[in-house]
């Protein structure tokens, strides 16, 4: 997958299996860094591996939860999420997990997405949306091949651009210029840099903007931003506070993946789906073709673990 940070080729984390002393399993999963944020990721990664290592075997139900008080977010959504599995999420008295809705679906960056568009539409019915990478190519080019895939876009579709926070603010103002009240814009995704709020505010006064990175650099911008907002559940923490606010119809939220195992993808479609249900319905952000295929992005845990292992 290549982004405006560069091509990523793998992805790496960590697997929790959590045994209640009556023999319950809860899992979860802590995936280390988002893979764009480059050379920082290693030693963030290896701090949450440090974490993880000073864990003891055993702990209480109140020492897990001061734990997740004090844990790197990707290790307090794997404890989290391995609690809230114990006290019955995904059990049949709850529902199950729940399925996530039709995605949008990921166009590679650059010219490709021109022949993936095609190649999507020829093979059955079109996605409700479809998301392409820019700011990997000069401005010009992209704005060219902009035009291309318009002209290919089924009626009733709505496009997606993100640039990974890729953008300066005069690329920006001409995309801009570009995508104002078009019908089939659903929004610009982190278009600047994440910290860049006063001119991510001008920006959303021209077009929509939906922030990504943002969120996870100014946690503050959560809160407050009137847009939408790209949730990407195994990077946030301890999930139970977004599955509480998805159970209680949160508007202008999308749920999007973080390149997870199946262990993880389980909370990814369960809040895709919640999301469905609530006042603001839009297809979730899953990458559906990038997917591996195996054990490993199983929707049984066990499977996920024995790949794993």
């Amino acid at each position: 997958m290549v982004t405006a940070h560069g091509a990523l080729a793998q992805r790496r984390g960590w697997l929790l299996r959590l045994e209640a002393a009556d023999g319950r399993l809860g899992w979860g999963e802590a995936l280390p860094l988002e893979p764009e944020q480059g050379s920082l990721a290693g030693a963030l990664a290896s701090g949450l591996a440090g974490a993880i290592r000073a864990m003891p075997p055993c702990l209480s139900r109140p020492q897990i939860e001061a734990a997740i008080g004090a844990a790197p977010k990707s290790l307090a959504f794997a404890l989290g999420a391995a609690l809230a599995e114990l006290d019955g999420l995904g059990s049949l008295g709850r529902g199950g997990w729940l399925q996530a809705p039709a995605s949008a679906w990921l166009l590679p960056a650059g010219a490709r997405a021109v022949e993936e568009l095609e190649r999507v539409l020829a093979s059955g019915p079109p996605p409700p949306a479809f998301k392409w990478k820019v700011a990997a190519l000069p401005a010009r080019q992209e704005l060219d091949l902009l035009e291309l895939l318009v002209q290919r876009l089924p009626a009733g579709a709505l496009l997606r651009l993100d640039a990974n926070g890729g953008w300066d603010r005069a690329t920006a103002a001409t995309w801009a210029d570009r995508l104002a009240r078009e019908p089939w814009l659903e929004w610009l995704e982190q278009p600047l840099q994440p910290l860049d709020q006063e001119g991510l505010e001008a920006l959303a006064a021209r077009v929509p903007v939906a922030l990504d990175e943002s969120l996870r650099a100014s946690p503050a911008l959560a809160a407050s931003w009137p847009g939408w907002q790209v949730r990407r559940p195994l990077l946030e923490g301890d999930p139970r506070s977004l599955l509480a606010a998805f159970e209680a119809g949160q508007p202008r939220w999308m749920v999007s993946t973080a390149l997870e195992t199946g262990i993880g993808r389980r909370w990814v479609d369960h809040l895709a789906a919640l999301q469905a249900l609530g006042p603001t319905p839009t297809a979730p952000g899953l990458a559906p073709g990038w997917c591996p295929q195996g054990d490993l992005f199983s929707a049984d845990p066990q499977l996920v673990w024995q790949a794993a292992a």
